[in-house]
């Protein structure tokens, strides 16, 4: 997901609470949501399929793809390859999911087309189709035109089904030489500057614009009033509605919605969020500021292009990674954090944090026919 927030789980009315947890997180729930997140990730088996079979699992690649609050902010258009046009989908904008108080401008809403572009393209081509993209402006569409070629199945394809934000601690190692230096070539391209920070120094300074920017966004009710909206806070409403943000996947418990929607507003506070930032961010092994060009739609999809192919390399390497992109969503703090990275007449599109640390409970996503068009 582009935006990142968790419930504080750490409430003392949770841990004090057993008898009420348990009573809403029953193995027959359990089992339900595990059954629909492994089936969402399956891994199928590759060749065989055609028309809009083909498709239809090109497109279920697509939408493991993060998006703000889970959001899964897309559509998808398959187009007739015995119309004369070739083989093609088109991702297009899906405007009634958009999350218009932290992102006005849709910002990251075209962001997350570029990273379901950036998995359409690597599962077409262990396919055996190279997916040649480009942004439609009329339309704020991505047409990917597929053509055929040697199936070719890499370590980025091989990570779609596990790739995932990890909002929890790290490990707090350094990473190698090698490592990062995969990372910097997967997250890079001619459009978009890749700035690895892995000096404590630089990390501690992108931690202050966080905890500042954390601080004004709290302090906003429309924006509390949102991000509230997608939260689920248990399985059963996760499996029933397929997006948002599902409280296990950042390590707190199953509670009911009645009790999730009255303590929200108690223990999510700028304090408890805001020390949670610093120990997330103190345990990470670097963080990753994404930079386009340009500051249009077209450069924002390139930019979820290039996060995609980092986080799926990171992936490959058993390295995770969590979005802190909030000095890029309060817009009076983002030039000044560009300043502080150096950055002249450009914006920082992404902030993520990355390091070794345990896999998390996988998010869920709607069904492929509810995003065909």
């Amino acid at each position: 997901m582009i935006t990142r927030r968790r419930f504080n789980a750490s409430a003392s009315w949770m841990l004090a609470a057993p008898a009420v947890l348990s009573g809403c997180s029953d193995a027959a729930q359990a089992g339900s949501y595990e059954s629909v997140a492994a089936n969402t990730r399956r891994e199928a088996p590759l060749g065989g399929l055609g028309g809009a079979a083909l498709g239809h699992e090109l497109v279920r690649y697509a939408t493991l793809a993060p998006s703000s609050h889970n959001t899964q902010c897309w559509k998808f258009a398959l187009s007739n390859p015995d119309s004369g046009n070739g083989r093609s989908i088109t991702l297009l904008p899906d405007l009634l999911r958009r999350c218009p108080v932290v992102d006005p401008d849709d910002h990251h809403l075209f962001v997350s087309l570029g990273c379901a572009t950036e998995n359409l393209v690597q599962a077409a081509l262990a396919h055996g189709f190279h997916g040649q993209a480009q942004f439609l402006p009329v339309s704020d569409a991505v047409r990917v035109v597929l053509e055929p070629t040697r199936a070719l199945s890499s370590p980025l394809f091989g990570a779609i089904t596990q790739r995932q934000c990890t909002r929890g601690d790290y490990d707090g190692q350094p990473l190698s030489s090698d490592e990062l230096a995969l990372l910097q070539r997967a997250g890079s391209s001619d459009a978009v500057r890749l700035l690895l920070l892995t000096d404590r120094a630089a990390m501690e300074q992108t931690l202050a614009y966080v905890v500042q920017a954390n601080t004004a966004q709290m302090a906003d009710p429309a924006f509390v009033k949102e991000l509230k909206a997608w939260v689920r806070f248990n399985g059963a409403d996760a499996v029933r509605t397929r997006d948002g943000l599902y409280s296990a996947t950042s390590g707190n418990p199953n509670i009911p919605a009645w009790i999730g929607e009255r303590a929200f507003g108690l223990f999510f506070t700028p304090e408890g969020e805001n020390d949670k930032y610093t120990r997330q961010v103190r345990s990470s092994a670097g963080i990753a500021v994404f930079v386009g060009n340009t500051v249009d739609k077209a450069h924002w999809v390139e930019v979820g292009r290039c996060y995609e192919r980092f986080a799926l390399q990171a992936t490959a390497l058993g390295i995770r990674n969590a979005f802190l992109n909030q000095p890029v969503e309060v817009t009076a703090l983002r030039p000044q954090y560009a300043s502080a990275l150096g950055l002249t007449g450009q914006r920082p599109d992404l902030i993520v944090r990355f390091g070794r640390g345990p896999l998390m409970p996988a998010s869920l996503r709607r069904p492929v026919e509810d995003v065909l068009v």
